[in-house]
């Protein structure tokens, strides 16, 4: 039986339907916005509701900002939730009334996205970090586990798992960001060649979809949407707890970089040591287009123990190509730890006087980039845009990448690193909604450019901006069999290009778990659909 309010707000929605119905919405980066009276009503609606936590209609800045720092869309409201039934209830309300106004609903975590991808405008951003239920609970025994908020920091959870001699088997190079941020992308790191991305890690979820249903889901229980809402970009469902994989944590690190002057070989390298069962833990790379760059890089807080090659080194204006890996070990290992890093290194084929070694605690190691965030925070220089441009690029057609990017696109270093490494695809989950090229090892590249906003020049947005077209230019002429990471495509039709065969799949799971198209506008995948154009 429905109550008086809501059959009440019911037959004001449909009178308001009635009356636009011959009125043109009106349009703003693929955003709407309606009347005030159809806002009045939405904020009595939200108003009407019985929270833990709280809505909010003022302060809402902080909501239309992310990473990138590009894109500023202000929403109606925030919802700081304190409980799952918060938001449940809200999702619930919005799909049961319905609205003109094409209400939509965005999950924010750590707000690191890049292009506004979790953002509303005009609608409702929920908090995520504010759901801090339920508290982390760890399992010790067999398959260790830790169940925890998606509103969690992997950082937090890296701090209480060392604890108990732990951790998760796949993490991100920066730790600050949300769980649910991250499953509903991927999470790669230089761990995934081992142990795939994060999406590969996690053994259940609880998921809020579209219609306000609370769902937990697996491998085993409801698949169809645990499988589509891993990389599924906050389309069917918001994250709201996840069971994370975790594994024995050694206690020290060493963390190494050797650099290349070639890049066959550097490459060809990297495929060596992530298809060898006896290899390092963590394989990455980066590409230092001048000298600058050659130590000084804001993603690490790399100190070798011996900087006297680095500074002795002479590149000849050459492009290198820095290989960097790392192995795991306890203290009381430490000679056949020395041993068989000797071995591995000596299978590799890099300028010999490179060689650049450090020893570090593992929380050192992998909270690495926050100490250099920090650092970037007191110059002033880490909240400026970031125009990224993460590729996926199949090895086949690596080396026609590396040679038309690198030293002719890109002339110059860029303010931030150039990562490159391989991943293998057999590491991976399958029936994920997550793309990667059609090859079974891809290398992922990242460009991690920070503009300074008062430039003109080769560190300004323009520039950068410029660069990334053209990378993406050459990708499509030379059918680089390339996909976007993080993708930011405008229209459906780039997003259909970006699925392939598997848009079916996603524009079904869409009709399913969220047939109104409410979650997250941001990515610009799916166009709103009022309740009364469903009538």
């Amino acid at each position: 039986m429905k109550s008086p309010k809501y059959v009440l707000l019911k037959l004001l929605i449909f009178i308001l339907c009635i009356c636009s119905i011959n009125k043109s919405n009106i349009c703003c980066s693929n955003h709407h916005f309606a009347s005030p009276s159809s806002f009045s009503l939405i904020n009595l609606s939200l108003k009407q509701l019985k929270l833990e936590g709280y809505l909010s209609f003022e302060k809402l800045n902080h909501a239309a900002k992310d990473f990138g720092n590009r894109c500023h869309f202000l929403p109606l409201a925030i919802l700081y939730p304190k409980s799952v039934t918060d938001i449940s209830s809200t999702i619930k309300n919005i799909f049961d009334i319905g609205n003109i106004t094409d209400l939509t609903v965005a999950a924010r975590g750590h707000g690191h996205s890049l292009e506004g991808q979790a953002q509303a405008y005009q609608g409702l951003v929920i908090n995520m970090e504010s759901l801090q239920t339920p508290e982390m609970k760890f399992k010790t025994m067999e398959l260790p586990y830790v169940d925890v908020s998606a509103g969690e920091l992997w950082i937090n959870i890296l701090h209480e798992s060392l604890k108990l001699g732990l951790a998760p088997k796949s993490g991100t190079d920066y730790l600050h960001l949300t769980v649910g941020g991250t499953l509903s992308n991927a999470g790669i790191s230089g761990q995934a060649f081992k142990h795939g991305p994060q999406i590969n890690n996690v053994y259940q979820l609880e998921v809020v979809t579209g219609k306000g249903e609370v769902i937990t889901c697996s491998e085993e229980q409801n698949a169809d949407l645990f499988h589509g809402v891993l990389g599924g970009l906050g389309q069917f469902g918001i994250i709201t707890r996840a069971r994370i994989a975790l594994e024995a944590a050694a206690k020290k690190v060493k963390w190494i970089r050797v650099l290349y002057s070639d890049f066959a070989t550097f490459s060809n390298d990297q495929e060596n040591l992530i298809s060898s069962e006896d290899t390092f833990d963590y394989i990455e790379g980066f590409v230092i287009i001048s000298k600058t760059g050659l130590l000084n890089n804001w993603r690490s807080t790399f100190n070798p123990k011996d900087p006297l090659p680095a500074s002795n080194f002479s590149s000849e204006g050459k492009v290198l190509f820095c290989l960097e890996v790392a192995k795991y070990f306890n203290p009381e290992d430490m000679d056949s730890i020395d041993q068989n890093i000797d071995i591995l290194l000596s299978k590799l084929n890099y300028i010999r006087s490179t060689l650049f070694l450090s020893e570090v605690s593992c929380m050192e190691f992998l909270d690495r980039v926050h100490v250099s965030e920090m650092k970037l925070q007191e110059k002033g220089l880490w909240d400026v845009p970031h125009p990224w441009l993460n590729l996926l690029i199949p090895k086949s057609r690596i080396l026609d990448f590396a040679q038309e990017v690198f030293g002719k696109i890109l002339t110059d270093s860029i303010n931030g690193p150039i990562l490159i490494y391989p991943v293998n695809k057999s590491k991976w989950r399958k029936g994920t909604s997550m793309v990667t090229p059609e090859e079974d090892v891809f290398y992922l590249i990242a460009f991690l450019s920070s503009a300074i906003p008062s430039s003109t020049g080769k560190d300004g947005l323009e520039h950068m901006l410029d660069q990334n077209k053209r990378i993406l230019n050459f990708c499509e002429k030379a059918r680089i069999g390339m996909k976007q990471y993080l993708a930011n495509h405008k229209t459906q039709e780039e997003w259909q290009d970006h699925f392939g065969p598997q848009w079916e799949a996603f524009a079904r799971r869409k009709s399913i778990y969220d047939p109104l198209a409410i979650l997250a506008p941001g990515q610009r995948i799916f166009r709103r659909a009022a309740a009364c154009e469903q009538q």
